[in-house]
């Protein structure tokens, strides 16, 4: 099959087209960006820049250690000095709070949401996953006392780890407690040396605050079994649940008196402090109305131009199919030309396949016929007392009758064999056996033609023997049929590597060389003129192919003609 060209492939050109659209459409929006909308791109931009990050760090450390914004204004104050950018904070209904400047202006945006229990990730990563900020400890934050204690464990776990050859650190974070990492230590590792140096035992006050949550957790479960620990890990969660997000907004909850009520935090600029610069006036409305309608109208028009093109050829295609014409002429070489093609193609073999159906049809009924009307024949002439209805009659009604049901039989198998319900019965079987009894049955047909075996050793394989003997039978009668009398007609079975070779071989009239090609094919006769006394049915052959392909094995001819020919049956010999 040759493929298309990739610039005339209608993809490459829906792609074009999509690409010219798209140009457009970018185009002109840029065109309008940079005509009308970047100071409005520059205000409404809703978002922190690079260095902005620490100023919204150091007010999320503020809320998360305060109850309040009463004495947030020194801090912003301090802020702006470093950063030399005024910073105000509004509540979330717009209500001024603080400011590092005396003017309650705000920027026309926002920068960020402050809230030490709900972090913005993309500006304060939160490893622990939980969008809380390290420093809102609340009722977990530890006395002096308690703190000197727990330091002291997290020291002798650290040297556990130390002794046994692992990287660890104690990292200590203001008012939480101190924590053991290590990069080099497992799990399990940490675990044990928490364990042995009681670095992972609570405190009284943790212990009061884990308590809590725990109750307000199971509250939010419903079924009051998780336990939480340090760490906010949890035990005694039925199998397949997560308390996660429970045991979080319980945290949530608990640590929510502890801390600032949410703020907007505004980073002022040079263009904000005056206020927004840009409105979008009438005539900037239908500008911008203009040259979308414009992108529009373009697109419409080369989708109109492109899809006209494209469906000529289907609609043409359609109608032949509809009227059942017989080619189309072939305009291009993209996939519709190759659809022209193939529908050309097509067609010729549907037009082959009907005069193939036709012929096999006339074959049918001829060879049916020519039984059926010597059967009738004979029945007439008895009727009419022209022949005598004795024992000689009826061999030849029983003769016919047996010609018809032989035929009546292949294109039974036939049509088994091209619906895929040809049934095989395999077994194990010793060949030169199977291929005795087929011999020894065309003898006593065959008075006048010599048939022998020689079999090379005696394999025993999986095959199916009734379906064999009816292909190797089926190749000896065709094989004694085409012999001259006093001729040897010889069978020959062998193993060849991994396969069974069975051979029929003759020394009659063999094939022609143009001929050889069809032998296998339905109702076909080297001599049409020949009839089925003399030329067979035209079907045994194809048998042959049909039940040697059914195992799995193939079947071919050599020949030449006035020196005979040699069928070679090849089987898979599967023991």
């Amino acid at each position: 099959m040759t493929r298309v060209p990739p610039h005339r492939s209608l993809v490459a050109r829906l792609l074009g087209l999509s690409l010219v659209v798209m140009l457009c459409a970018v185009t002109a929006t840029a065109w309008l960006a940079a005509q009308s909308t970047r100071a409005t791109v520059q205000a409404q931009y809703n978002g922190i820049s690079d260095g902005e990050e620490m100023i919204y760090d150091e007010v999320v450390a503020y809320a998360a250690t305060h109850t309040d914004w009463s004495a947030v204004r020194p801090l912003l104050v301090e802020l702006a000095a470093r950063t030399g950018r005024p910073i105000s904070l509004s509540d979330p209904d717009g209500e001024f709070l603080a400011g590092s400047e005396t003017s309650t202006v705000r920027p026309a945006r926002r920068s960020a949401l402050v809230d030490p229990l709900y972090l913005e990730g993309y500006l304060s990563p939160d490893p622990a996953g939980r969008g809380i900020d390290w420093r809102a400890v609340g009722p977990y934050r530890l006395t002096e006392a308690e703190l000197a204690t727990v330091s002291a464990r997290a020291l002798a776990a650290e040297s556990c780890l130390l002794d046994k050859g692992l990287d660890a650190w104690v990292s200590r974070e203001t008012g939480g407690r101190p924590t053991l990492n290590s990069d080099d230590a497992s799990d399990a590792q940490l675990a044990g040396c928490a364990r042995e140096t009681g670095a992972d035992v609570p405190t009284a006050t943790e212990q009061r605050a884990l308590d809590a949550l725990t109750t307000l957790t199971n509250a939010c479960l419903g079924d009051g079994t998780v336990t939480v620990l340090l760490g906010f890990t949890w035990t005694g969660a039925p199998a397949g649940s997560d308390p996660r997000t429970c045991i979080d907004d319980a945290l949530r909850m608990q640590l929510r008196p502890y801390v600032a009520p949410r703020a907007i935090l505004h980073i002022h600029d040079a263009a904000s402090v005056t206020g927004p610069v840009f409105d979008l006036s009438r005539a900037s409305t239908l500008r911008i109305a203009g040259v979308s309608a414009l992108v529009l109208a373009v697109a419409v028009a080369i989708t109109l131009v492109v899809g006209v093109r494209m469906s000529r050829p289907l609609r043409a295609l359609t109608r032949a199919a509809e009227q059942g014409a017989a080619r189309l002429p072939i305009r291009g070489r993209d996939e519709i030309g190759r659809l022209t093609t193939a529908f050309n193609d097509l067609t010729e073999r549907r037009e082959a396949g009907e005069r193939q159906r036709q012929a096999m049809v006339n074959d049918i009924a001829h060879e049916l016929g020519t039984p059926l009307t010597n059967i009738r024949a004979w029945l007439q002439a008895a009727r009419d007392g022209v022949a005598d209805p004795g024992p000689e009659l009826l061999d030849l009604l029983v003769d016919e009758a047996d010609v018809l049901q032989h035929i009546i039989d292949d294109l039974r198998d036939l049509a088994a064999a091209d619906a895929g319900r040809l049934r095989l019965h395999p077994e194990l079987v010793y060949v030169n056996e199977v291929l005795d009894q087929v011999a020894a049955v065309h003898r006593s047909r065959s008075s006048d033609v010599t048939i022998v075996t020689e079999p090379a050793g005696d394999p025993e394989v999986m095959l199916d023997p009734l379906r064999i003997r009816q292909a190797v039978g089926n190749l000896l009668s065709n094989a004694v049929r085409h012999s001259p009398p006093g001729a040897t007609v010889t069978v020959r079975s062998r193993l060849d590597g991994e396969d069974l070779v069975i051979e029929v071989v003759d020394t009659g009239d063999g094939i022609s060389e143009d001929d050889l090609p069809h032998v296998f094919t339905r109702f076909w006769r080297a001599d049409r003129s020949r009839s089925r006394h003399t030329g067979g049915s035209g079907l045994g052959l194809a048998i042959v192919r049909d039940l040697v392909g059914a195992h799995g094995g193939t079947v071919t001819v050599t020949s030449r003609a006035g020196h005979g020919s040699t069928f070679t049956i090849r089987l898979p010999a599967r023991a």
